[in-house]
């Protein structure tokens, strides 16, 4: 009996094989799932030449859409950083660095979903280099998906002590300074105000926000304009400037840029109780210089602690 001949359009480019699993990639080119995201993992994880980063852009682009289309699972993507360890970061770092804005994006994505599932030592041993880009990704405002990945993950290495002062190094305070003066979208000021909030942590953090002359003001503007979250994470910054911070130019500039009298207004309306605690705090440690304050309007006087 006469084998069936299969179509070529059916056979994977990759194996040569009936594919069980098509997959369309960037280039219109199909390929069975399982050979393409193998051929991406073992491309990403290959140690390209430092002295010939765009030899290997392109094909470190086509690699990290093709990954990123496939979606790869929280368990995945941990396979593939335990097994490629820092060649899949630093491929995903070249792309961020020479890529087009759409790869940017996706490699963004990527290196989100990826420190999601990353061990302790390997948030750790991110390097200064990686913010710089992170924050050109921000700064660039490719698209509105790649700047909350790049945000939720300016959280999620923040959230590590160490890594602070490298955000700081990268320009990550300026940047969401300069942003938060021009965005008024819920989640991603409470995003920008939450990392915001963990730099400001460090000594470092809290001198960046200060040494930007909106930096004060911006915070208090935002408190009571977007969301309960987006307040608490304003006070809490405001209360990290007023316990080690709080040098008699900060204070007044505090008074006149309006945060002491957002601070009253807190304990005014209706919120969370934290909020309130904190801005209580902050007001009583500081009441020697606020309290008779022309600064302060009459009606929030009577609220002050």
């Amino acid at each position: 009996m006469d084998e069936i001949e299969v179509p070529a359009l059916f056979l994977c480019p990759i194996s040569l094989q009936l594919m069980r699993d098509p997959v369309t990639v960037c280039t219109g080119i199909t390929y069975d799932r399982e050979n393409i995201a193998r051929w991406g993992n073992r491309f990403l994880g290959f140690n390209h030449d430092e002295h010939k980063p765009k030899d290997s852009t392109f094909m470190s682009e086509v690699a990290i859409e093709v990954l990123f289309h496939l979606n790869p699972s929280g368990g995945e993507l941990k396979n593939l950083i335990n097994k490629e360890g820092i060649q899949f970061i630093e491929s995903l770092f070249q792309v961020l660095k020479f890529g087009n804005n759409q790869s940017r994006g996706y490699a963004t994505m990527l290196l989100k979903s990826t420190f999601e599932v990353a061990d302790p030592i390997q948030l750790n041993s991110v390097r200064t280099e990686l913010f710089v880009e992170i924050t050109r990704v921000l700064r660039d405002q490719i698209s509105e998906k790649a700047s909350k990945a790049a945000l939720k993950l300016l959280v999620e290495l923040c959230s590590w002590g160490r890594n602070r002062v490298k955000a700081v190094e990268g320009g990550v305070v300026f940047v969401l300074v300069e942003l938060l003066l021009q965005v008024s979208e819920r989640r991603v000021c409470e995003l920008m105000l939450m990392v915001l909030d963990k730099l400001c942590g460090c000594a470092e953090g809290r001198a960046e926000l200060l040494k930007h002359g909106a930096g004060v003001a911006i915070v208090a503007k935002k408190i009571l304009r977007i969301s309960h979250g987006a307040s608490d994470r304003g006070v809490r910054i405001l209360a990290s400037i007023c316990r080690y911070s709080a040098t008699p130019r900060v204070l007044q500039e505090m008074l006149i840029f309006g945060a002491v009298s957002k601070l009253c207004l807190v304990l005014e309306v209706e919120g969370s109780f934290k909020a309130k605690d904190r801005a209580r705090e902050i007001l009583k440690l500081h009441s020697a210089v606020w309290k008779n304050s022309s600064c302060i309007p009459q009606h929030l006087l009577s609220s002050y602690p």
